[in-house]
């Protein structure tokens, strides 16, 4: 099969990716084999293959939002051959400890990764746990549905970490795949959207599906807002978001990855009840929820197809802000 490989970390314009031909893997026991149909281009394998994420498997495939056919089942699986599955970011936890017993499985000390501790979906082929992927929601092609394995869930999630009120205010750092997915869901929950971000596309694309007002990533909130997500990978963008934001009002930052937080005035950025939370992946049954949700809501999914040859491209444009709303790779 035709793959991907994180041979060498680095900057994207130093070639870390490299294509490469492997055997076709065999799924174990509880493992499904999939044939890929798509998959989509997260900030997060931008961050694998530039080495701000450690390496933990050297030479590792990206990719955790994949769209998939299974064409063989090891041992102990509900799916098989014929099923369409979703594959994303988390793939095994150990069930056991005090994370995983109160229903927070996202924060257990032994969660592994897709595309980072296992080959994942620049590929033709992936092989994933069936307990871990998921069934999804009909009515929609491949390529619309893969950034929801993502984008979409890690989305909900800092929407559900920021806790806008009912009809209230949220202010958006950053527009990309997540942010245009978690936006629709806030507006169809009556919130008022502001989005800030230096794109002028991605400005355009969020007054077109429907935000009150688009600017710039350090413009000022025409109202103060009652919550916030950045989910730019800039931590200069902390203390701006909180400025921005009325009495106790909360800020999530949906990164894996952040670069760092300037020093905090308490009186400007915390006083008054404000709170900075962190978003760390999702559970399952975040994912199960957001895709329940997707299924019913007439989200837009903005999406970029690139084939498969192309993934390094794709990678490089999504560093340059040259993507709008989310990329997608088609194995050709």
């Amino acid at each position: 099969m035709r793959a991907w490989s994180v041979t060498a970390p680095g900057p994207i314009d130093t070639g870390p990716l490299e294509p490469v031909e492997w055997d076709l893997p065999e799924p174990g026991p509880g493992d499904l084999l999939v044939r890929v149909r798509a998959c989509g281009v997260c900030r997060t394998d931008l961050h694998v293959a530039e080495g701000d994420l450690p390496a933990r498997l050297p030479g590792v495939v990206p990719g955790h939002e994949i769209v998939g056919e299974v064409v063989a089942a090891g041992p102990g699986c509900l799916h098989g051959p014929g099923d369409r599955v979703g594959v994303a970011w988390l793939r095994h936890t150990c069930g056991s400890c005090r994370y995983c017993r109160r229903g927070a499985e996202n924060l257990c000390p032994r969660s592994a990764y897709t595309g980072w501790d296992a080959n994942g979906g620049y590929a033709e082929y992936a092989v994933a746990p069936d307990a871990y992927v998921y069934d999804l929601p009909a009515g929609r092609e491949d390529v619309e549905l893969a950034p929801l394995l993502c984008a979409g869930i890690i989305g909900y999630r800092a929407l559900r970490r920021a806790e806008p009120p009912p009809g209230g205010r949220l202010g958006i750092w950053g527009f990309g795949a997540s942010a245009h997915l978690a936006a629709q869901i806030a507006m169809a929950e009556g919130a008022e959207v502001y989005v800030f971000t230096r794109s002028p596309t991605a400005r355009r694309l969020a007054l077109d599906l429907g935000a009150v007002w688009a600017g710039g990533s350090f413009d000022e909130a025409p109202e103060p807002l009652d919550s916030a997500v950045v989910f730019a990978p800039a931590g200069a963008l902390v203390p701006v978001a909180l400025e921005r934001l009325d009495r106790g009002g909360t800020l999530a930052v949906a990164g894996i990855h952040l670069t760092d937080v300037p020093a905090l005035d308490y009186r400007r950025h915390l006083f008054q009840e404000r709170q900075v939370r962190s978003v760390t992946a999702n559970t399952r049954a975040d994912g199960e929820e957001f895709l329940r949700l997707a299924g019913r809501l007439p989200l837009a999914v903005t999406t970029t197809a690139y084939g498969l040859a192309d993934a390094d491209r794709a990678l490089a444009d999504l560093a340059a802000d040259r993507v709008n709303g989310a990329a997608v790779l088609v194995p050709d």
